[in-house]
């Protein structure tokens, strides 16, 4: 939205460059935390090779450190601090990688700077330990790998691709402006080479995959070509109450957890039954096929309904504990269960 296509290509290359990175420092990790322990202890007590009794002290401050005893003590030590790093360049849809070389350009004219600061040796540990880290890794090695697997095992997904496809109902200049998206994702998708700040990229074994509601438009109504290149096609089932149930529990964002620490700011604890999150997820199944059928989301509509009282007094209400079975949840539904008009608007 809002940029160009084959912006998607350069962020799958960045998230890749993420994954190998983390994998190679997990690598090294163990070496580059040894490092900086022996780092921290030379600005601890510095000087502290040569003789027996500065080599027992030195490790006497290491057993303190490892304890966790000094913690606290502060240390001088140079960081490295880049001037302008937070500032976007070219900012401007469609212009991304040209902010990209700019950026590099500047990061080339002006190198990072060197200060001394005082830190805590919690702090100077940490700080330590991503140096260390940084000279272990090889970027270039990095690099690579990450351009491989994008390459390789690489996957796009595309949401709501039917908002592209040129409906009957729509006016001419709109249909113009959605035909020439899809003629932009088309060498895309076909595969081409997509120049990126760390090299070409090449899309033809990334695996690209669709995905659109398709209420007002259907996918023959997207360019032959485009249609060509995905061959492949699920149409899939309504959400059921089995779905939506685990929609509440599994995920680590679930609705229900937010919720529950969204009121533990409060110091009012949330707990939900298992028959009470049944009877969500039944009401989200029987509000989705009678009225306009939006998925998950019915949830956040269905759970800002039953706790709206809670959250209102919450402020008013510490140290309480609530409940929400399914007689809670009945008795807040109850009006929208109903007035069947009303639910189309409040649900």
């Amino acid at each position: 939205m809002g940029r160009d296509v084959e912006s998607m290509i350069r962020d799958l290359v960045e998230i890749a460059i993420s994954l190998v990175r983390e994998e190679e420092t997990a690598a090294v990790q163990k070496k580059a935390e040894a490092e900086a322990e022996s780092r921290l202890m030379d600005l601890l007590l510095p000087n502290s090779f040569g003789t027996p009794e500065r080599e027992t002290t030195r490790e006497k401050l290491r057993q303190q450190y490892r304890l966790g005893v000094i913690d606290d003590r502060e240390v001088e030590m140079e960081v490295s601090e880049t001037p302008g790093a937070s500032i976007d360049v070219f900012a401007i849809p469609g212009m991304e990688h040209m902010g990209d070389q700019m950026k590099g350009l500047f990061s080339k004219a002006f190198p990072p700077k060197r200060t001394r600061r005082k830190l805590k040796v919690r702090d100077a540990y940490k700080l330590l330990v991503q140096e260390e880290s940084a000279k272990l890794v090889d970027d270039e090695k990095i690099v690579r790998l990450a351009k491989e697997r994008a390459e390789q095992v690489g996957i796009v997904f595309i949401d709501e691709i039917d908002k592209i496809a040129s409906a009957n109902s729509q006016s001419r200049t709109s249909d113009i402006s959605r035909e020439g998206v899809q003629r932009d994702l088309l060498p895309i998708v076909e595969g081409s080479a997509v120049n990126t700040k760390h090299g070409i990229v090449h899309t033809d074994h990334i695996l690209f995959i669709a995905a659109g509601a398709f209420h007002f438009s259907k996918p023959s109504d997207m360019i032959p070509e485009l249609q060509g290149r995905f061959p492949l096609r699920v149409e899939l089932d309504p959400l059921g109450k089995e779905e939506f149930l685990r929609i509440l529990k599994e995920p680590d964002n679930a609705l229900t957890k937010q919720y529950t620490a969204l009121l533990d700011t409060e110091q009012v604890r949330l707990s939900f039954t298992d028959d009470g999150l049944e009877e969500m997820a039944s009401f989200a199944q029987e509000i989705n096929s009678r009225s306009e059928d939006i998925g998950a989301r019915r949830l956040y509509t269905i759970m800002e309904k039953v706790l709206a009282d809670i959250s209102f007094d919450a402020p008013d209400m510490p140290g309480a504990q609530v409940v929400i079975n399914r007689d809670y949840v009945r008795d807040h539904l109850s009006d929208v269960r109903e007035d069947q008009d009303l639910s189309q608007y409040i649900l």
